[in-house]
């Protein structure tokens, strides 16, 4: 299809009227993944179903699409970035600059100073930089506020992770950090704050939703080994569910009246990892009695050496590995479902199985949760019965990406490149469609207009079914 034909099928499916099917903050409508009322295709690739194509600058955040826009923000040269593109062709329309006293410490391989995704009112684009804080635009490019926060500081200097949301004309960021932890709403027209709950909880990556639970709009904020409920006029603490993950990576789900969150992190009960002895003994360094950067890199914790080395001296002593075995042992992994009644009641729990990045969908009563392997878990929403238990996924290795649901399909994306396609409401993970991409993906797919939206490491790519 040529680039022509390409921007005439997209313009048609771009109409105005269906402002409604756009996805405006990680995750799309209400943080949920899903988009029921969009048709992308099912079958797509390099030569097929591809609408175009075009390069993007470095960058972790997931794409947004505002009606005619997509918009997501990138780190290049040092700078940071918020980009938007057009839906019709790719092409780039406007690119603004977020300067930053210093850029945060972040992991060079697996996180980013641009990882959080803008999230958009239809009307105005906020982007989040743990750099620098919040700031504001019209449709246009044109600035409209800043609120400025100083550069953050994360556990183990791993970067930022959590995208805002925008709730009743309120931008709500959750900013869990090493220290000064803290909820802030602040006013989408004006960029003041409304309020901040400072929170005692240290680094998390993931992002906020809110739930409306019996009248009452809650924030619900995950943190390290917890899960917090807010008022969400007020900021007021309305309760807290304890014995989660010690890392929260993933994004709470809103399932009809009920509220669904899957925590994991490694030191769980599930996960245990290897004593300080065995490293050292993987390592060769058992005779030094502590772990050099040369030795950690013959065992699988070589790649994170230098988050875990907080005096930066070149080695991780004894009582260093210690510190970060306490923060990682804290948690209990758990699936759960609270109840409505503002009590933080659980209804359900599910210990087995559970991912640590990427984020359960919740699809026609079903939850699905995606986990390293790939592993796939499907149970029933309501009850947390299993309908099947860690089936293996014939499609790429680790996952970043989040999965996200539509027209009777379940899309996921990998950091191998492997985009598939999986048939919802079966009894096991049945594969219609698997392609790879050249490139790894870590950002959430997006889906709006019938349109498959992925950014890769490299492209930003829109398959869509040819007419």
């Amino acid at each position: 299809m040529t680039k022509l034909i390409a921007t005439c099928v997209l313009t048609l499916t771009l109409a105005p009227a269906l402002a409604a099917a756009d996805w405006t903050q990680f995750r799309g409508p209400a943080g949920t993944g899903v988009a029921d009322d969009q048709k992308p295709p099912i079958k797509f690739g390099l030569k097929e179903n591809l609408a175009w194509k075009v390069a993007v600058p470095p960058g972790a955040s997931s794409p947004i699409v505002v009606g005619d826009k997509i918009v997501l923000t990138a780190f290049e040269n040092n700078k940071l970035f918020t980009i938007c593109y057009s839906c019709a062709d790719g092409k780039e329309l406007w690119r603004k600059e977020s300067k930053a006293k210093k850029i945060e410490s972040f992991h060079p391989t697996e996180g980013s100073p641009a990882a959080s995704t803008p999230v958009s009112d239809g009307k105005t684009v906020v982007s989040y930089f743990g750099s620098c804080g919040l700031v504001c635009y019209d449709l246009d490019g044109n600035e409209q506020w800043k609120f400025e926060l100083p550069t953050a500081v994360t556990n183990n200097e791993f970067g930022t992770g959590t995208s805002p949301v925008v709730v009743d004309g309120t931008v709500v960021l959750a900013r869990d950090l090493s220290k000064d932890s803290a909820v802030y709403a602040i006013d989408l027209a004006t960029g003041s704050q409304k309020w901040k709950a400072e929170r005692k909880q240290k680094t998390a990556y993931s992002s906020p939703v809110v739930w409306d639970d019996g009248g009452t709009k809650v924030l619900i904020v995950p943190g390290m080994a917890s899960l917090t409920g807010y008022d969400l006029q007020s900021g007021k603490e309305l309760w807290i569910v304890n014995k989660m993950s010690s890392v929260a990576c993933t994004t709470p789900v809103v399932f009809k009246d009920t509220l669904v969150y899957s925590g994991w992190a490694p030191g769980g009960s599930d996960f245990k990892l290897p004593t300080f002895d065995e490293i050292l003994k993987q390592a060769g360094d058992d005779k030094l009695g502590y772990l050099t950067k040369d030795g950690a890199a013959k065992t699988p914790f070589g790649n994170f050496f230098d988050n875990n080395d907080p005096n930066k001296d070149g080695k991780i002593t004894r009582e260093e590995w210690a510190e970060n075995m306490k923060v990682l042992e804290g948690g209990e992994n758990r699936a759960v479902a609270l109840k409505r009644g503002g009590k933080g009641e659980i209804a359900w729990s599910y210990t087995k199985n559970l991912p640590y990045v990427p984020s359960p969908v919740v699809y026609r009563d079903r939850m699905y949760l995606l986990k390293d392997g790939p592993l796939m878990t499907c149970l029933d929403a309501k009850t947390g019965k299993p309908v099947y238990e860690a089936e293996r996924v014939k499609a790429g290795a680790r996952y970043y990406a989040s999965p996200v649901a539509a027209n009777g399909h379940i899309y996921i994306a990998s950091l191998e490149g492997t985009l598939a396609v999986i048939a919802a409401g079966e009894d096991a993970p049945d594969v219609v469609y698997s392609v790879k991409l050249p490139e790894p993906v870590r950002a959430t797919p997006a889906l709006a207009h019938n349109t498959l939206y992925v950014r890769s490491d490299k492209f930003l790519y829109a398959f869509t079914e040819k007419k």
